[in-house]
Formats: structure tokens, sequence, C-alpha cells
């Protein structure tokens, strides 16, 4: 089937994810800052909970990609092993005295190997285990076990990379150094992957970082009727919202984008982090969110955009007008503060929908799975002591490439 997504919540077909694998041993109490971890994760015990989930949308009909498997396929064909090689090393990366070394070692590797690479990382010692040092000041100027290439264990939050937006996707330009090399990844995939390759997929953006226009897929939801909803938060800028925006609006996959402002820092450093959709016109926010200002962008005359500044307290009629209802539902968990942020913090609200009324969310937040269970949802519970290590629930870690269509909302 052709990708094509448009909506949040429609009956979900066919989903990319990332299996946690060895970059998460790469992580250090040193390095997982710059990494972007809070903690180190035990890596068995994370994969068992990401099995745990895949398993639980196998058993509901949905096909479950994995993302090293279609980078894997992806290298096989000659095209992507080049221009991976070309992207990956630079002179800007590793300084022209080991560039050609570098790229004749890694052309020198099987597919999987490759595949590999790319994701855990390349330490120095691995290097010399398989060729000897290239005469280079930066090279000989690194320890053992540093790394030549940085391991990309974020990959496992495979929402961040890309969107599917109607029948195109979205390839993000991200924020934060420790993940810019995941989109060429994820380009590597999209364009040369024999599922899809030569599909005619409009491609709404590329992954190249674009200055200060930067935009993740955790602050983008897709929300139906021809309309995202997109934050401005601490990954994604108002000018990277913009020119996603005007690229929609010229290839006809979408007729509004409502912009929420929230606020910049790292405990909710994207939307999905604070306020997901669970349903047509029903959605979930932290209650520390409250209502923010929010403008609405729309075509403009003569393919420029149109843009109206909302006050916070119009936010909910703004979406609803925007998804051509005549109000929405916002759920907020009706706990005391530090229950609120506990949860929060553990990705209470990052939910991911599998159809309408059907979400999977962290066993561990209590009280708002009875809370959404008292609200008509069918709530589906995972273990994620170790993946919500990395501060990022069901809906980060999934990509969804095909869904259903919704026909009436249920609110």
């Amino acid at each position: 089937m052709q990708p094509q997504v448009t909506s949040e919540v429609g009956p979900l077909r066919s989903v990319l994810v990332h299996r946690p694998g060895r970059e998460m041993n790469r992580l250090t109490p040193s390095n997982m800052g710059e990494l972007l971890f809070d903690d180190l994760i035990w890596l068995e015990r994370a994969q068992a909970e990401h099995d745990a989930m895949t398993s639980l949308m196998r058993k509901r009909g949905i096909e479950v990609l994995y993302f090293t498997d279609l980078l894997t396929e992806a290298l096989e064909v000659e095209d992507g092993r080049e221009e991976a090689l070309e992207l990956v090393f630079t002179e800007r990366t590793v300084g022209p005295a080991a560039l050609d070394a570098l790229r004749g070692f890694a052309a020198a590797l099987a597919p999987a190997e490759l595949a590999g690479m790319l994701i855990e990382g390349l330490t120095k010692r691995e290097l010399l285990e398989r060729i000897a040092e290239p005469r280079s000041a930066w090279v000989s100027g690194l320890g053992l076990d540093d790394f030549i290439l940085a391991p990309l264990p974020n990959h496992l939050f495979t929402r961040d990379t890309s969107s599917w937006i109607a029948g195109g996707v979205a390839v993000s330009s991200m924020r934060k150094p420790a993940r810019r090399r995941e989109t060429i990844n994820q380009e590597i995939v999209y364009r040369l992957h024999p599922r899809f390759a030569g599909k005619d997929i409009p491609f709404w953006k590329h992954g190249t970082l674009d200055g200060s226009a930067t935009i993740e897929g955790g602050d983008i939801i897709n929300a139906g009727n021809g309309a995202l909803i997109i934050g401005a938060s601490e990954r994604t800028t108002a000018q990277g919202i913009e020119r996603l925006a005007q690229r929609l609006f010229n290839g006809g996959a979408a007729r509004e984008v409502i912009v929420l402002q929230i606020a910049k820092k790292r405990a909710q450093m994207h939307l999905d982090t604070i306020f997901t959709m669970l349903d047509e016109g029903v959605f979930t926010a932290y209650a520390g969110l409250g209502r923010v200002r929010t403008q609405s962008i729309r075509p403009g005359a003569r393919g420029g955009l149109d843009i109206t500044v909302h006050e916070a307290e119009e936010m909910e009629s703004v979406i609803a007008s925007a998804l051509g209802l005549d109000e929405i539902r916002i759920l907020t968990v009706p706990a005391d503060s530090l229950t609120a942020e506990r949860e929060q913090w553990n990705d209470g609200s990052n939910l991911l929908a599998l159809e309408p009324g059907v979400v999977i969310a962290y066993e561990r937040n209590t009280a708002s799975n009875d809370y959404f269970a008292s609200q008509g949802f069918e709530v589906l519970t995972i273990p994620g002591n170790e993946l919500g290590r990395g501060r990022g629930g069901a809906h980060c870690m999934t990509c969804p490439i095909i869904r259903d269509t919704v026909s009436a909302p249920r609110l």
C-alpha cells in the first residue's frame, strides 16, 4: 500500500519503529547529557519492553517495520552506500587527512555491518581492529574508546525524525547536533528502499539543517480535516513551521496549520510530551500546559502565508474551527500538582492512538491511565521503566506510515 496519513487517530496499519540496540550501551554518565539522555538504559530490559509494545501492535493487525532492517536493505543499493559515505564522512566531520581511509573502511562493510555502524557509532579501537591508523591529526589525538562516529541512541524515537503527512513525508531538521545525523539515515531509507523508491512520494521537507528553521516530528499533530497542530517548542522554531506550512500548502497536502506556543524547556521538549490526540476532536493535555497563545497559518495571496495571532483563551475554539468542529475536548488528568508533574515526566501524556478511542500508554502512569479509562478509552499498557529513561513514550517511539481515514468524530 502507498504511504498515507491524514489523521493522528485513524486506524493504524503500518508503523516504523527502532528496536534499541548496541548504541544504548555507548551511553555513559559523562556523555549521556550530550546525547540527550537523562539516565543510562539497561539494554536487554529496554528491548523486552519495546518487544512488548510491538507485539501488542502486531496482535491488532498492524504491520511493524524495523528501521535497522530498512536501512540495511537500502544500503544494499549501491547508490545508498555511496550517499551514506559521502554525507557521513566529510572533511567537515573527520577532516581531509582521514577522509579517504574512513570512506574506504566503511565501503568494505557488508550492508548489515554498515547499517549497524551508522546507528551504533564507531570507536577508534574498533576502527584499528580493521585497518591501520590513518595519518590524521584528529584521529591520532583520540583515545581508543573515543568516537570516530558518535552513536545515535535517539533513533529510538522514530516520531521525531520524520512525519508522514497526506501521501508525502517531511524529514525533520533536528535542533540538537546529537540528532542531526539521524536524518541522513532516514532519507536513505525513504529515497532508496524498494518500499518507497519509485513511488512518486513527495518530500515536503528534507533533513538538511536550515539555519534557525528547525522542526521535529514530535511537535507535529496531523489532526485531520487538512489541519496540522504544531508546537513551537525547545526543538521546533516558528521559522521551521512556516517553511513546512508553505510547502504543504503548495503541494495541496494541508489547508491550515495551528501553532501552539509552548514552553521552551527540556521537560517539554516536544508538543507530544504534554499534548496528544486520543480521538477525533479529543486531546489530552498536561495540567501545566494550561491554555497558550496560538497562530493560524493559511495559504495567502501569491503563494504567501496568511497568519492570524490568537490569545490563549481562544486556543480551543481555534483548534475546533480548524478541524471543522463546533467544539473539542481537552482531557486533563484530575491530580495534584506533584502527581501531574511526575506522570508528565514519565510520559503520561505521550499516548499513541491505534484507532479512535484506543491508546497505548506506559503502565506506570496509573493516575492518567485510570482517568482515560473512566472517560471511555481503551488503554493498552506497556512496561516502560527502561524505555522511559530516554524521555519518550509510545507516541515518540512510533512513526505511522499508513493510517486509514476517519469518517466522523466520536466526541
